[in-house]
C-alpha cells in the first residue's frame, strides 16, 4: 500500500518524501481534481492525504471523499496550518464513525 499527498507547499512535500510518500504540489481547484483522480486511479495508492489549507480551499475534496470507497481520502494538518491538530483528527472522526467527539 502507498500513501500519496497533495499538498500546497513543497515543504510538506520535501518531509514527506523523506518516508517514501510521493505527491504532488498544486494551487487551483482544477490541479486538486486532476490530482484526486489520477492517485484514485491508481491502484497500488492505498490512502491519500491532502493539507488542510486545499480542503479549504477546494469544493473538489468533499465531492470525492462519500463517493470513492478506495483510497481513503484523509486531511492533513502541516506545519502551515491555522488550526490545531487535533482538530482536525477530530472532525475526521466525526465524518468517519458519525460521533461528535
Amino acid at each position: 500500500m502507498k500513501y500519496f499527498l497533495i499538498s500546497d507547499n513543497v515543504d510538506t512535500l520535501a518531509g514527506m518524501r523523506l518516508v517514501g510518500v510521493r505527491g504532488v504540489v498544486v494551487h487551483e481547484e482544477d490541479e486538486v481534481r486532476a490530482a484526486l483522480d489520477k492517485a484514485c486511479a491508481d491502484p497500488d495508492i492505498g490512502l491519500v492525504l491532502i493539507t488542510d489549507k486545499l480542503v479549504a480551499k477546494c469544493s473538489a475534496v468533499f465531492e470525492y471523499k462519500p463517493t470513492r470507497k478506495r483510497p481513503p481520502i484523509v486531511e492533513m494538518p502541516d506545519r502551515h496550518s491555522d488550526s490545531n491538530p487535533g482538530d482536525s483528527i477530530k472532525r475526521y472522526i466525526s465524518e468517519v464513525v458519525g460521533v461528535k467527539i
